[in-house]
């Protein structure tokens, strides 16, 4: 487990707290830049405070693009013999989301020890996420007819019985009709395929596999959650433009072509993923203020040891609280 003085797992759920609460503040104000900005200013102050060495090899874009939290950049107190470790973050998994009051945004990080995750550019990947009873069974340049048969063999569903999350894209087009031409349903997102590849891998969410062209650095913080729960993401990086060769090249990427399997992505023995929700989704539930406190809930995973948690948390402000509410949120 990663740790130093103190379990780093605990210190890993409050970077996500305190980034999802400060956004949750702006839910539904319509600004998507300035939730992403709050999201990312908590994240970071609260990241410096903790025992580590951290090293940013997914964040918010390049040096010279991105103010808070860039590629490269080193975090935590970096005092002497504290824990070097690799950092994925995205700090508003889904800022139109949050900015629309929508289903599903999340504040996210994955850590390892170094070289445990990818670096990868920040350019589009094509992926298929599936759950642990699919794992090993698909073939990303199979036709889709093909992969969702194996899906529902795996699962034990006809195949007009799966249900495929898909990003409401234009480039989506062929992807979508050749899907509904086999029977299965759809359900088309306007962001987050992260928060939807997890959805996609664990059982009774009614979602069995994600497919299409994503965000190639939420394929990675993906691959980190998959290898916590035994599913999988199959990916290959996709080439749009000349400046897509140079960023893969800057980040010593020499293949292009290559499909690479969730070990690929994330190599590391010892990884941590939290998530916290911002707004209400499918798996776990968004912030909610109350008089005096604060009440959120994470999802938590590592490889080591393998568990997933479900955390609920209730933050105390200083001044008179309200009673606290114990019982279930609806």
């Amino acid at each position: 487990m990663l740790e130093t003085k103190n379990n780093l797992s605990s210190e890993f759920l409050r970077i996500t707290e305190a980034a999802a609460i400060a956004c949750a503040h702006t839910i539904g104000q319509g600004d998507r830049h300035h939730s992403d900005l709050v999201a990312t200013e908590a994240m970071r102050k609260t990241m410096d405070g903790v025992d580590m060495t951290g090293r940013i090899v997914i964040g918010e874009g390049e040096r010279d693009e991105a103010p808070m939290l860039y590629i490269g950049e080193e975090v935590g107190r970096r005092e002497i013999g504290s824990t070097p470790i690799d950092i994925a973050v995205d700090p508003l998994e889904g800022t139109n989301l949050c900015a629309n009051d929508a289903p599903n945004a999340i504040a996210v990080l994955a850590a390892s020890e170094r070289g445990g995750l990818l670096h990868a550019p920040d350019i589009y990947m094509d992926k298929i996420v599936v759950g642990p009873s699919s794992k090993g069974t698909l073939d990303l340049d199979a036709p889709v007819k093909d992969n969702l048969a194996t899906i529902g063999r795996c699962l034990g569903l006809r195949v007009k019985d799966l249900r495929i999350v898909v990003l409401d894209r234009p480039r989506h087009e062929k992807l979508i009709t050749d899907i509904r031409n086999t029977g299965a349903r759809i359900k088309l997102i306007t962001d987050g395929d992260l928060s939807a590849g997890i959805n996609a891998a664990v059982h009774g969410t009614g979602i069995h596999a994600l497919m299409g062209i994503g965000g190639a650095p939420e394929g990675v913080i993906t691959a980190a959650a998959m290898r916590c729960i035994n599913g999988e993401i199959l990916a290959r990086l996709k080439v749009n433009k000349d400046t897509d060769k140079e960023r893969m090249a800057k980040m010593g990427i020499t293949t292009p072509d290559r499909i690479y399997r969730t070990e690929d992505l994330a190599p590391g023995n010892n990884i941590v993923f939290a998530a916290t929700g911002v707004t209400s989704g499918d798996l776990i539930k968004g912030v909610q203020f109350f008089d005096g406190y604060t009440r959120t809930e994470s999802l938590l995973m590592s490889t080591e040891p393998k568990q997933l948690r479900f955390v609920d948390t209730i933050h105390l402000g200083a001044e008179k609280s309200a009673p606290i509410q114990l019982s279930p949120r609806i």
